[in-house]
C-alpha cells in the first residue's frame, strides 16, 4: 500500500458580492462598500470568471455534533440507497467527513475521500481527496464570522491542520506519494499550500506528508506577468484590433506600479491594484462583446458564461445531502463573504515560493487550455519561463514536444527536470471538462514521471481507463 499515489484535489471556490464600493478598513476587516465607482457589472464578471460568487451557506446543521472537539474528524461512508444487492458501501471506500478546525471559533471543513478502484498494489493507482475550502465555500461552514480567512497563511494553515488530522485518521496512507492539484484561483492556493506542506516537513511538524508534486490548471499565479499578457493574447486571437491593443496597453504601467505596491505595502494598495489592473480585462470584454471569457470560441450564455446550475441543484437535493451527511447545509459554489475577505490576496505574486520547491525536486505541472482568456496559456507560459531557478535556462532552451493522446496531438509540452508546461489543444478554462481523456492521461503520465514519454498502446490505455 505504501506505493500508492494520493492526489489531493483542492476545490478552490472563494467569492464576493458583485457590488463595488469604497475601501474601508475596520478592525483589519478590509472590504469594498457601495459607491466606490467601480462598475458592478464589471466586478461581477471578473469575480464569476475566476470561480468566485453566490449565496452564503446556512450553518444550521450537519452530522457534526456541536460537542465535537476542535481538531477532530467525523467521517462516515457515503450512503447509496440504490446499490445492487450484494454490494457493500464499505467495499467502495467512498466516505465524507467534517473536520473541526482547531484554530477557529467554530469552523468545519467538509471533504470527500475516494479510495482507489484499482489493485492497491498498483503504484499508478490514485486515491482522491476533495476539500471544500476556504471556510464558507462548498459544504464547509462556520457559525462565527471571525473564522473567515483573509490571506494565504490562514487558508494554508487550515488545510495543513486538516491533512494532519486526515492522516492520523487514515494511517495506512501516510507513506503514499502525495500530489496537490487545482485550477483557476488555485494558481494562488496551490503553490502557497505546497510551500506550507514542504515547510512543515522540513520543520518536522507532526506527520511527514510525502509531497511529490503540484499541478495548476489555467491558474492566476503571477498577476504582473499575466495581466500584461491579456492584450497580447486578445490581439493574437482576433478579439481586439491593433488600435484597441495600443489604447488598453496604456493602462498597464499604472497596473504594474500598483502590483509592486501591493507586494510591499499590502492591504489598500492590493485593492487599488485589483481595481486598476482589472480595467484592462474589462476593456477587452467591452470590445469583445458577448464573448465567453472561459472559451473564446463560444458566446457567453448566462451569468457564468456556462450553465452550472445542474451541479448546484444536484448537490442541494435532499437525497444527496442525506447521502453526504451534511444535514441542511446548502452547497455554496462561490461565497461573496469569502471573496470580500480575500480581496487583498488577488494581486499577490504566488510564483515567489515555487523555486524553492523545484530546487528540492518537487514537481510542478502548469497546464492551460488554449482558448481560455481569463487565465490564458500565454500569460501562464510567460511566468513559467520567467521564473528564476537553477534549471531556468535549460527549461527555456528545451524543445517543445507534441503531447500525443489516442494517436493525436492533444497539446504541446515543454519540460525540464521537475518543471513542465503543457498547452492543451481544443480546451478552454476547464481543461478536464473539455478534454477528459487528455486530462486523465496527462495526470497519469505526470504522476508516473512519464509526461514526455511516447503514448502507450491503445489496448494498454483502454485497459487503464477500465480500471480507474
Amino acid at each position: 500500500m505504501g506505493n500508492l499515489s494520493v492526489v489531493l484535489l483542492v476545490l478552490v471556490i472563494a467569492s464576493t458580492s458583485c457590488t463595488a464600493g469604497k475601501i474601508v478598513d475596520d478592525d483589519n476587516d478590509l472590504r469594498l462598500l457601495d459607491g466606490a465607482g467601480f462598475p458592478a457589472s464589471t466586478a461581477e464578471r471578473l469575480i464569476r470568471a475566476l470561480n468566485l460568487l453566490p449565496k452564503d451557506p446556512s450553518p444550521q446543521s450537519s452530522f457534526v455534533a456541536n460537542d465535537v472537539q476542535p481538531g477532530s474528524i467525523v467521517e462516515r461512508s457515503l450512503r447509496f440507497p440504490s446499490l445492487s444487492a450484494g454490494i457493500q458501501v464499505d467495499d467502495l471506500g467512498h466516505s465524507a467527513g467534517y473536520y473541526r478546525l482547531p484554530h477557529t471559533h467554530d469552523a468545519r471543513m467538509f471533504y470527500l475521500f475516494f479510495e482507489s478502484r484499482q489493485n492497491k498494489k498498483d503504484p499508478v493507482a490514485s486515491n482522491l481527496i476533495y476539500v471544500d475550502q476556504p471556510t464558507g465555500t462548498g459544504f464547509s461552514f462556520s457559525s462565527d464570522g471571525r473564522d473567515i480567512r483573509h490571506d494565504e497563511n490562514g487558508v494554508c494553515d487550515d488545510l495543513y491542520d486538516f491533512l494532519q488530522a486526515f492522516f492520523t485518521h487514515h494511517p495506512d496512507y501516510v507513506d503514499n506519494d502525495f500530489y496537490i492539484t487545482g485550477e483557476s484561483y488555485a494558481g494562488h492556493y496551490i503553490p502557497a499550500f505546497a510551500s506550507r506542506v514542504h515547510q512543515g516537513n522540513k520543520a518536522k511538524e507532526g506527520i511527514h506528508i510525502n509531497l511529490k508534486g503540484f499541478a495548476i490548471g489555467n491558474g492566476l499565479t503571477d498577476p504582473a506577468i499575466q495581466y500584461k499578457a491579456y492584450t497580447d493574447y486578445a490581439l493574437e486571437m482576433g478579439i481586439i484590433k491593433d488600435s484597441d491593443y495600443k489604447r488598453i496597453n496604456k493602462i498597464y504601467p499604472a497596473c504594474e506600479m500598483a502590483i509592486k505596491l501591493c507586494g510591499t505595502s499590502g492591504k489598500i494598495a492590493c485593492i487599488v491594484s485589483y481595481l486598476v489592473c482589472n480595467v484592462m480585462f474589462s476593456s477587452i470584454l467591452k470590445v469583445a462583446g458577448n464573448i465567453n471569457y472561459y472559451d473564446v470560441r463560444k458566446e457567453c450564455k448566462g451569468s457564468l458564461c456556462y450553465d452550472f446550475s445542474n451541479m448546484e441543484k444536484f448537490l442541494n437535493l435532499k437525497s444527496v445531502r442525506d447521502s453526504l451527511g451534511v444535514g441542511e447545509i446548502k452547497f455554496v459554489s462561490c461565497s461573496p463573504t469569502v471573496y470580500q475577505a480575500m480581496l487583498t490576496d488577488w494581486m499577490r505574486d504566488m510564483e515567489l515560493g515555487i523555486p524553492a520547491l523545484l530546487e528540492d525536486g518537487i514537481k510542478l505541472l502548469v497546464y492551460a487550455g488554449e482558448y481560455d482568456l481569463i487565465c490564458n496559456w500565454l500569460g501562464n507560459s510567460r511566468w513559467v519561463h520567467a521564473m528564476e531557478w537553477s534549471g531556468q535556462q535549460a527549461f527555456v532552451s528545451s524543445a517543445e514536444k507534441p503531447f500525443i493522446v489516442d494517436g493525436k496531438e492533444a497539446g504541446v509540452l515543454k519540460t525540464h527536470g521537475p518543471l513542465s508546461f503543457l498547452k492543451v489543444h481544443d480546451a478552454g478554462h476547464m481543461v478536464p471538462m473539455d478534454q477528459p481523456n487528455a486530462s486523465l492521461e496527462m495526470l497519469r503520465r505526470w504522476i508516473k514521471g512519464e509526461l514526455a514519454a511516447v503514448e502507450e498502446t491503445a489496448s494498454g490505455y483502454e485497459s487503464h481507463l477500465a480500471d480507474m
